[in-house]
């Protein structure tokens, strides 16, 4: 369990061999490692905290984990939250009492841990005894509890640039011409791991590498994982790029999604429920192509079901926008919510039998008669604005 960082044999993995063992050799992170920035002045300083590494796969999150517990001279435990249970977390706990010595736990996958086994991390993050390093793809906002994320710093890692892993081709000391390099970087999805492998496998199965090699060893990455993070970004631009009558953006997040691997019915229902949102009364037939969308998307199926979404998706980005009876219903909402059961006026209630009649039930409606509907605390309240 004690991880004692060994030198990479010959055998390992590429991306293994060229694991930087201190902040100067990393590529990327320049908003975390560059100088002055707030992890490598804990670094550098050696000092002892807990936190958490939030960011996408291949961009250094194992890696600064390890630099950061040599930094404190700590003796380092990596653990993955995927195959890792609450009696592992304990030995690491007994040994770090016992010894009385700094202990960095390094758990990779951290929002695989369920409440109960985030909750058992609480006291010795609390007390010190344990210096947690977390690691996830996932937004810690929604996947660590409340409780240990107040205890925890939280650093966020980005995808590496094409200049970076541009960088990062040139410290494998190879020579690719442009095309091959563009499509290498292009391919990794901008995973430095991803990159390397992409290398070795080529090299292994061709004994070179060329467009021509890298293309039949891999594929292009697409990461997009359908409940995470990732997900809510692309449907959140989706949406936004409806909102702002761009059809071209919103087809290309369109394009993302399904390639992405996204259920192509989740779409066609954000589309439905955009038509009356934001569409509405400005083009009410927007909600007809949204239904007969879905419906296609229902009985068609992928892929051909992908064109009945570019149209439905062109279409609602060309529409006019008209929010009003949306806003209309969120602001009654509200005023529900405050007012709760008010009485619907006497004129308005139904009046099936002589009693309710004689109580006032109905009387003084008239059919296109607009006027006092509201209950009397609300009568000159207005929800809908034209």
């Amino acid at each position: 369990m004690n991880q004692k960082e060994a030198n990479p044999s010959s055998i390992a993995p590429l991306a293994a061999q060229m694991r930087p063992s201190s902040l100067d050799q990393m590529v990327g992170q320049t908003q975390l490692i560059g100088p002055g920035r707030p992890l490598r002045v804990a670094i550098e300083r050696g000092i002892l905290f807990s936190f958490l590494l939030w960011g996408p796969p291949g961009v250094g999150k194992t890696t600064l984990a390890r630099i950061y517990a040599r930094s404190v001279k700590a003796t380092l435990y990596e653990l993955s939250a995927v195959s890792t249970g609450k009696d592992d977390v304990r030995k690491v706990i007994t040994a770090a009492e016992i010894s009385n010595e700094p202990t960095v736990l390094f758990l990779d996958e951290i929002h695989r841990f369920n409440k109960a086994q985030q909750d058992y991390l609480l006291p010795y993050v609390e007390s010190g005894s344990l210096i947690l390093v977390g690691a996830t793809t996932e937004n810690p906002s929604f996947a660590v509890i409340p409780a240990l994320l107040s205890r925890c710093r939280v650093f966020v890692l980005e995808s590496l640039t094409q200049t970076e892993l541009l960088q990062l081709v040139g410290q494998t000391g190879l020579v690719l011409d442009e095309p091959t390099a563009e499509w290498l970087v292009r391919s990794s999805g901008g995973d430095a791991r991803q990159l390397l492998s992409l290398i070795e496998q080529a090299q292994a199965l061709y004994g070179e590498l060329t467009q021509t090699s890298l293309t039949a060893a891999g594929q292009v990455r697409l990461r997009y994982d359908k409940d995470g993070d990732e997900h809510y970004s692309v449907v959140s631009a989706f949406i936004k790029s409806l909102r702002a009558s761009n059809p071209d953006a919103a087809i290309y997040y369109l394009a993302r999604m399904l390639e992405g691997g996204e259920d192509p019915l989740f779409i066609a229902r954000r589309m439905v429920v955009f038509a009356s949102e934001d569409v509405g009364l400005a083009q009410p037939t927007a909600l007809v192509v949204a239904n007969a969308v879905f419906r296609a998307v229902e009985t068609v199926g992928l892929p051909e079901a992908a064109i009945n979404l570019a149209h439905g998706v062109a279409y609602l980005a060309k529409s006019k926008k008209d929010r009003s009876a949306y806003t209309a219903l969120r602001a009654a909402q509200q005023v529900v919510q405050q007012t709760g059961n008010l009485q619907v006026p006497a004129k308005l209630r139904n009046a099936p039998t002589n009693l309710l009649k004689d109580l006032g039930y109905g009387q003084g409606y008239e059919m296109y008669d607009d006027t006092n509907l509201l209950p009397e605390q609300l009568i000159d309240k207005k929800f809908f604005s034209e």
